[in-house]
């Protein structure tokens, strides 16, 4: 289901897209949600049911009130880039709300191509130390080049981690989220923007869009995220979203540890030992001060 102010395009269990309008008691529905709807005399398609939801992905409206973005999400591809320049926060805040949400999480770096121009040895030890702890890190290009050839790099291992999952693509405006998802999926016009003179990106997707690749296999590009918040959050739902405290926590003294001024604390230990990163570990304690100003990250 994808959302256009108040009306809503809706698919069906045999793939068609009926237009439908939301009654005011669900005006929250969200891309990807289930629902319920039914034909009426009137116009427009009435939804009638809003169904559960495995899970949401949020952000702040104008009055910095939650708002779904998505909902029913099985993986994130978290795309980042080498122009504009990556942030590690968010791609931190994402793998947070990955784990709060129980879905699996793929990192992309596209415009690989850029790398040997505006990457930094910081960004390098960044990618090795999600490679570490597990995450997936694919490279990518997915864009014309100046002679108008289409580089398709990565593209299909990106397109290979899709199967038989819904999965939304998110990550900073200019990042290429767009023209990843119109090369993973050609047959899709989606509209696709530049980067500012400043290296800022430039927002060109409005809404969250659902996109069908095959049976039991979905895909949404989201606007471009410069915040987001979680459903809920407190400090042991960052603490949990950094899975590789949670492997090595256990060996903590005390149960509950927050792995930031307890004694014989083992994060600590191995934060000083270099077996866990340092990067890593300053991020952490900086959404822990962050979460003392406000819940919204």
């Amino acid at each position: 289901m994808t959302r256009y102010g108040a009306e809503l395009i809706v698919q069906t269990e045999q793939s068609e897209h009926i237009r439908c309008t939301a009654r005011r008691k669900f005006e929250h529905i969200a891309c990807g949600d289930y629902v319920c709807w039914q034909e009426s005399q009137q116009g427009n398609a009435i939804v009638t049911t809003l169904l559960a939801r495995k899970n949401a992905l949020m952000r702040p409206d104008r009055r910095h009130q939650p708002k779904a973005i998505a909902a029913n999400i099985e993986q994130i591809i978290i795309v980042s880039s080498w122009r504009p320049k990556p942030s590690w926060m968010l791609v931190d805040q994402y793998l947070i709300a990955a784990q709060q949400m129980g879905a699996e999480a793929i990192i992309v770096i596209n415009k690989s191509d850029l790398s040997k121009q505006y990457a930094q040895e910081k960004d390098w030890q960044a990618i090795r130390d999600y490679e570490s702890i597990g995450y997936r890190v694919i490279e990518t290009i997915a864009a014309d080049d100046e002679a108008g050839i289409i580089n398709k790099q990565g593209v299909s291992t990106v397109r290979q981690h899709l199967e038989d999952k819904t999965s939304i693509f998110v990550g900073q405006s200019g990042v290429g989220k767009s023209s990843l998802i119109q090369q993973v999926l050609p047959e899709l016009a989606i509209k696709v923007g530049d980067i500012s003179q400043s290296g800022e990106g430039k927002h060109t997707t409005t809404t969250a869009d659902l996109y069908c690749i095959a049976a039991d296999t979905y895909m949404i590009d989201s606007p471009g995220v410069r915040d987001f918040m979680l459903s809920e959050i407190n400090a042991d739902i960052i603490r949990d979203g950094y899975r590789e405290f949670t492997e090595i926590g256990y060996a903590c003294r005390f149960a509950n540890c927050s792995h930031t001024h307890e004694p014989h604390c083992q994060v600590k230990k191995e934060v000083e030992t270099g077996l866990i990163s340092i990067g890593r570990y300053k991020r952490y304690l900086a959404k822990l001060d962050l979460l003392l100003d406000t819940d919204v990250f």
